[in-house]
């Protein structure tokens, strides 16, 4: 089963710090969403916000429409997994954190966490302080994944993980998440490593949100244009260019916004390429805009 987020009004504040400023959210159930912004934009209160780990100073937070703040029928069915692991203190044995989920989980799957902590090579008699950095982040992604929440969330679970082991954190997300769908909201710095896995992208950028588009829609923004280096700066005068890269005679400019069939045909006619632009560059543009 999958669970839908809407939030209405949504606001956070610390102190005098407003960390989300009226945030409006409708996001359908079963999708992986993909959660971007730069640092102290809001993505981790935000998530704090849905799971019901803080409490909103204004506006309202639904999960499949009802209210999550303190509702222990809602918040059983989420499940955060912070940066930091999130799971246990650092004396609790392993075996003994995956017990305790297993009690306070409807739908956790003990069989599949046993497969996953084979897969990571997690020890299970250890304690989680005598973990490295990227062990507990593979321990809480083995808890996200086998608490088989309706609505699971990584909050930069991948914090360090080796290239292999992140690899096999997204292949099992992505398996187990074709397998029984359900909904995943993913914060992550490493963009163009797992927006693969984005169905929505969600961008949030001083506490605000600055965009909420489908990843295939998001890519349409931006064009490569390759080809001669003179060729590309005449084709592209007047654009906004996000970058330039040049090799030899060759040049490749990053350009903001879609090319219509016209200028398609314009870029054809001039032997010129044209490709899509990473959505690293996008978001960097999009929030450097901002500013």
């Amino acid at each position: 089963m999958t669970l839908s987020i809407q939030t209405t009004g949504l606001r956070v504040r610390y102190g005098d710090t407003d960390a989300l400023h009226g945030l409006d959210l409708d996001l359908p159930g079963g999708k992986i969403y993909g959660l971007l912004g730069r640092n102290g934009a809001g993505k981790s209160t935000l998530l704090g916000a849905l799971a019901g780990f803080r409490k909103p100073s204004a506006g309202t937070v639904l999960v499949d429409g009802r209210p999550v703040f303190e509702n222990v029928a809602v918040t059983s069915r989420i499940c955060l997994i912070r940066e930091d692991g999130g799971v246990g203190d650092g004396g609790d044995k392993l075996a003994d954190v995956l017990d305790m989920a297993r009690h306070l989980r409807p739908g956790w799957d003990a069989a599949y966490a046993d497969e996953l902590m084979d897969r990571f090579a997690l020890p299970r008699k250890t304690t989680i302080s005598a973990l490295s950095r990227g062990q507990r982040s593979a321990f809480g992604v083995v808890v996200g994944l086998a608490s088989r929440a309706p609505l699971t969330m990584f909050d930069e679970a991948h914090l360090g993980m080796d290239a292999p082991t992140r690899q096999l954190f997204l292949d099992e997300l992505l398996r187990d998440y074709l397998a029984r769908p359900r909904t995943f909201v993913i914060s992550t710095h490493l963009i163009e490593e797992q927006s693969p896995l984005f169905e929505d992208v969600l961008i949030i950028d001083r506490g605000r949100l600055l965009l909420h588009e489908e990843l295939d829609e998001l890519r349409t923004r931006g064009v490569s244009v390759t080809g001669p280096a003179q060729a590309v700066e005449d084709f592209t005068a007047g654009m906004t260019v996000l970058g330039r890269q040049r090799l030899g005679p060759t040049l490749q400019a990053m350009v903001y916004g879609g090319f219509d069939a016209e200028r398609r045909g314009q870029a054809r006619e001039r032997g010129l390429e044209l490709g899509p632009v990473g959505v690293q560059d996008l978001f960097i543009h999009l929030t450097g805009a901002q500013k």
